[in-house]
């Protein structure tokens, strides 16, 4: 039953993705226990890379970004721990007996509050950055999303255009 963590750490790390890249590789010296690294390398095979990277940020706006980051990883940190926790207690628990019934209800309810709180702290990540940002930065930024948005769009049209309307029927044997 690792499928729901591993969904939500990824998607906790696609929605600040984005804002990784801006961070660029830590300093040898601020890397306290491997952490900013590991999270600095997990960001880097998030996906979605490069936004901030294109709004020409400063060394103090990128310095602030990636503090913003750390912490932001740091504070998940609890919520991750108590989720991996209520996933073992589901995976040990024998199915049909009680204790593996409020093992599952526990961990649907951990998701929930995880799921839940995750969003909240990514929007205030998101947030955060937002406004570390420069008039001139936001406007690219907001072209950026909207070029993107965009291909989007337009990759999904055409996906539709050049989708199969008629599938081929299953052979008998």
């Amino acid at each position: 039953m690792r499928k729901p963590l591993f969904s939500t750490v990824l998607a906790s790390a696609l929605m600040c993705s984005p804002f990784a890249i801006a961070a660029g590789s830590p300093p040898a010296s601020s890397t306290s226990g491997g952490t900013t690294a590991r999270m600095d390398r997990h960001m880097h095979h998030a996906g979605r890379m490069g936004v901030l990277g294109q709004l020409d940020l400063t060394d103090t706006q990128r310095t602030n970004i990636r503090q913003m980051l750390q912490q932001n990883f740091e504070q998940a940190r609890p919520d991750r721990q108590t989720l991996r926790q209520k996933e073992l207690a589901f995976e040990t628990a024998t199915p049909g007996s009680a204790a593996y019934q409020s093992a599952t209800n526990d961990l649907a309810q951990a998701e929930s509050t995880a799921a839940h709180a995750r969003v909240l702290r990514q929007a205030a990540l998101r947030t955060r950055i937002y406004n570390e940002l420069t008039p001139a930065q936001r406007t690219k930024l907001a072209g950026i999303q909207s070029q993107r948005e965009a291909k989007i769009k337009q990759w999904r049209e055409s996906r539709m255009r050049n989708a199969n309307p008629n599938p081929p029927a299953p052979s008998s044997r």
